[in-house]
């Protein structure tokens, strides 16, 4: 059983900055992906970004050169930094982590908003 526990929400003005953090319970090397999902309001839940275990990522186009996801392998730790934040940005952030049989784990979410 793998926990994720995320971290460094907030709220912020537009244009500023956040950085996600999600902490796996055992090795992160030991996942296929991890990555970041977020649910505004009335949305379905969508993905903004992913690793995997090569260090490959992908981005949703809609955050693309504005946040930049990594790994911090020695601290079993995947972040996600934030920049030029925008009001559209806002919503719950959900860390999710596949194992190499399919099965996903996921966080309890952080609230991220951004002010106009």
């Amino acid at each position: 059983q793998v926990q994720l526990v995320e971290s460094g929400g907030g709220l912020v003005q537009t244009g500023g900055s956040l950085r996600l953090s999600c902490t796996t319970s055992g090795s992160i090397l030991s996942l296929d992906v991890v990555g970041w999902y977020r649910q505004a309001p009335g949305k379905q839940r969508e993905l903004v970004a992913h690793i995997t275990r090569g260090g490959n990522t992908m981005y949703a186009d809609s955050v693309k050169g504005r946040f930049t996801i990594s790994r911090d392998n020695a601290k079993n730790t995947v972040y996600l930094q934030m920049n030029s934040l925008k009001p559209e940005d806002t919503g719950i952030y959900y860390c999710k982590a596949t194992n190499p049989w399919n099965y996903d784990y996921w966080g309890q979410g952080t609230q991220v908003t951004v002010s106009s």
